[in-house]
């Protein structure tokens, strides 16, 4: 895998709903996948086809390339991507601080930020898990969820690199994201050319527990 750092992308403009909906549909893609999720990628597809062209090509690029693939093929790609590639994992606090034991503060943090919005933290997976995060942020789109993403946006660009160098299609699904977000500031770009430099901390995360179907998060008042 390279570790060539790729240049940021552009932002594009959007609507809040035309980035809730790129956001629901990179959370569906990047969790793991189902015969259900695949399935539904016509309805993605025509999605897709609502949202800015530069993100549209993105989606589409990714859904060209795994529609080809069987669910066996599929499966199987995405454990040897995401579950067995240290700078391809899908927790966002991993990549400043490794071992959950360090990340605790973190993962608090991002308990306390569904909550904030009234939603639960998904009962399957750590906070920080990526399609989680971005359905919370395409449910609850706002000042809380967007920091979220954008105190890990070094995290979100060292995996899209990571993506990029191993030619993966998912790397399309981060490309789609990114788009949708603002441009990258200075003190970011400085942290994910020192993070690209000497990659994430060695610890492994375990092995990721596939999410029970979306919706993953409850409102708060389900539960009571």
């Amino acid at each position: 895998m390279t570790r060539t750092a790729l240049p940021f992308l552009a932002p594009v403009a959007c609507s809040g709903t035309q980035r809730a909906a790129a956001h629901m549909m990179a959370a569906l893609l990047l969790d793991y996948p189902t015969a259900g999720l695949r399935d539904g990628f016509a309805t993605l597809r025509s999605t897709a086809a609502d949202l800015p062209r530069r993100v549209e090509r993105a989606f589409t690029s990714f859904l060209d390339q795994v529609g080809t693939w069987d669910l066996a093929h599929h499966e199987a790609e995405y454990v040897r991507t995401f579950d067995l590639k240290r700078r391809c994992a899908l927790y966002l606090t991993f990549y400043a601080a490794g071992d959950p034991r360090r990340r605790g503060m973190a993962l608090v943090t991002f308990s306390e930020a569904y909550r904030a919005c009234g939603w639960q933290p998904p009962p399957d997976e750590l906070p920080d898990y990526l399609p989680a995060v971005l359905e919370l942020c395409a449910r609850e789109p706002g000042e809380v969820s967007d920091l979220l993403l954008g105190a890990h946006r070094d995290g979100l660009e060292v995996l899209r690199s990571a993506l990029h160098g191993l030619a993966s299609p998912y790397a399309d699904v981060l490309d789609a994201v990114c788009l949708t977000l603002p441009q990258v500031d200075a003190a970011t770009a400085e942290r994910f050319t020192a993070l690209v430099a000497a990659g994430p901390p060695q610890e492994m995360v375990g092995l990721s527990t596939p999410l029970l179907p979306f919706p993953t998060t409850r409102p708060v008042e389900a539960l009571s």
